[in-house]
């Protein structure tokens, strides 16, 4: 019982410098199984023959010591990197100790000493796993040292060892190793109750498990690696949850609850017009983003959107920017009410009964709210040039200015003069100089 306090006391020492692990996800290891101790450790080497040591090695009837039961306890934590430090019990009972005798070289015999073997180890374990891509399969090695005790006999030894695991799970696995303990004595043997310590070898088999990874929202990715640690999530989005299945993260998804387009932060576009519904004042008719997603209108029909539509109450052509085309028989209806203007005699005022004849011209401008004229007068070759050419200025100018005073934009009329220089018949007589006193109406281009 006193060797078995030496070896809680000598665990608990060499715990207490230990900082390991397994794996950064996992940083804690916990491994128990049985242990079988060899001393056959020298056997033959004095006429070495390979093949008999190899097949001495796994000579379990003759060489090993098992005991029924749990027999070996490891807890091991990560340092970083494919790096662990673990600290490992043993306990063993040998009823097999291998040992030289007389002068043949490869004479051996096999006592029964019936000593209580203990051990406390500390190892450093290198794992391979990485460097051969595996997840299943993890092959190590380790060096350390640690203190035993056969019978009345202990001491220091120095170990190196290899083991192999086949982790069944990421946390669960199947654990193999086999370690070399190099003791510091002279392996002197006179008895089964008289002998030093040997030098050994200590087989192991047992289940080992990994703990120690915190993951809080139970998605199986550990809160270290977890963008999202209080929510449970998917892998490929770092453990945050796509709620609508859209393939966008819900902290990266203004519509977590809708499945939608990466394009528009996950939210969805029914109308396929690069405007997500929750703006989307159509949502289920396509429109441009100026106009709130809706489509633009064209209120008269012309196929001039009303954006664009300089009238867009009255229908008009694409050319005239929406608005109709002055036609030829309304510049010829202006042009017969225009030639009916009647003025004071020598004066740019109009007669009574010529305002009638005006309000006419207003109605038919109105039909054209987007073109423009110029109102021109003529004169007949009565009097001098110069007063010709100032009357007739002035009666275009009363023309313009009576149907600007009737709501016609004054950036759609000019007035213009041009005396008696332009004649549309004789002045010669009576009927052509009343012709050429006139009033002419033009569109402008």
């Amino acid at each position: 019982m006193k060797h078995l306090n030496k070896l809680f006391v000598s665990m608990l020492m060499i715990a207490g410098l230990s900082a390991s692990a397994q794996d950064s996800d996992n940083p804690w290891a916990i491994s128990f199984g049985a242990n079988a101790i060899d001393t056959r450790t020298s056997a033959g080497t004095r006429d070495f023959n390979l093949k008999d040591h190899f097949s001495e090695f796994f000579n379990a009837k003759d060489n090993w010591n098992i005991l029924p039961s749990v027999s070996y306890l490891t807890v091991s934590r990560n340092v970083g990197g494919n790096f662990s430090v673990g600290v490992t019990g043993s306990v063993n009972k040998i009823t097999k100790y291998v040992n030289w005798e007389g002068p043949t070289p490869n004479a051996v015999r096999v006592d029964n000493p019936n000593a209580m073997y203990y051990s406390g180890d500390l190892a450093i374990k290198y794992s391979l796993m990485s460097l051969i891509g595996s997840k299943v399969i993890d092959p190590s090695v380790n060096v350390g040292g640690g203190y035993s005790w056969m019978g009345k006999t202990s001491g220091g030894t120095a170990n190196i060892g290899a083991g192999l695991t086949f982790w069944f799970t990421e946390q669960v696995g199947l654990s193999l190793a086999s370690t070399y303990k190099k003791a510091f004595t002279d392996r002197e043997y006179k008895s089964a109750t008289d002998f030093q310590l040997p030098s050994l070898f200590e087989n192991t088999a047992g289940l080992v498990f990994k703990f120690g990874g915190k993951d809080t929202d139970g998605d199986g990715i550990y809160d270290k690696d977890d963008a999202c640690p209080e929510v449970a999530g998917l892998k490929e989005f770092q453990g945050c949850p796509d709620t609508d299945g859209d393939g966008i993260a819900d902290k990266d998804d203004t519509c977590p609850e809708v499945a939608g387009l990466a394009a528009l932060n996950g939210c969805p576009d029914t109308d396929g017009d690069g405007v997500a519904d929750m703006k989307d004042k159509c949502p289920t008719v396509a429109g441009p983003r100026d106009n709130g997603g809706c489509p633009w209108p064209d209120t008269d029909g012309d196929s001039v959107l009303d954006k664009d539509d300089k009238c867009p109450d009255v229908k008009g052509t694409v050319a005239n920017n929406g608005c109709p085309e002055v036609s030829e028989e309304a510049i010829k209806r202006l042009n017969d009410y225009a030639k009916t203007i009647l003025f004071d005699n020598a004066k740019s005022t109009f007669k009574a009964q010529t305002l009638p004849i005006l309000d006419a011209m207003v109605a038919i401008l109105n039909e054209y709210p987007s073109s423009k004229f110029s109102i021109e007068g003529h004169t007949d070759n009565a009097g001098k040039k110069a007063s010709n050419q100032t009357l007739s200025e002035n009666r275009a100018k009363a023309v313009a200015d009576f149907l600007i005073s009737k709501g016609i934009a004054s950036d759609r009329l000019t007035s213009a003069g041009f005396g008696d220089s332009m004649p549309i018949a004789s002045n010669k007589t009576k009927v052509g100089k009343a012709l050429n006193r006139r009033v002419e109406v033009k569109v402008v281009k």
